[in-house]
């Protein structure tokens, strides 16, 4: 195979995976995961980068947590509506 033909395969296989629907991950819906944001929720303090990431990995599960009787307070609390704005991930209307 010449080098002109190998470049352009190359070329055409790098663009044809760089446009690949990436996979989508599966989110395993675990209230516990969000025990980074407990005192955050709870008293009020500024959310910690861990709950940020955890608030963002667990965005899926929101509003089955906010159905829950026994999570809806917490999810649906000022300090937790405040803990979803500091950290940029909009409070989802279920």
């Amino acid at each position: 195979m010449s080098s002109k033909v190998f470049l352009l395969v190359t070329v055409a296989l790098a663009l044809l995976l760089a446009h690949a629907p990436t996979p989508s991950v599966s989110v395993t819906c675990n209230p516990m995961e969000l025990s980074p944001c407990l005192n955050t929720i709870l008293y009020g303090s500024a959310p910690s980068g861990a709950c940020c990431g955890k608030l963002r990995e667990q965005k899926p599960c929101l509003c089955q947590y906010a159905k829950n009787p026994s999570y809806k307070g917490f999810v649906g609390s000022n300090n937790a509506r405040k803990v979803s704005g500091t950290c940029g991930v909009p409070m989802p209307s279920c």
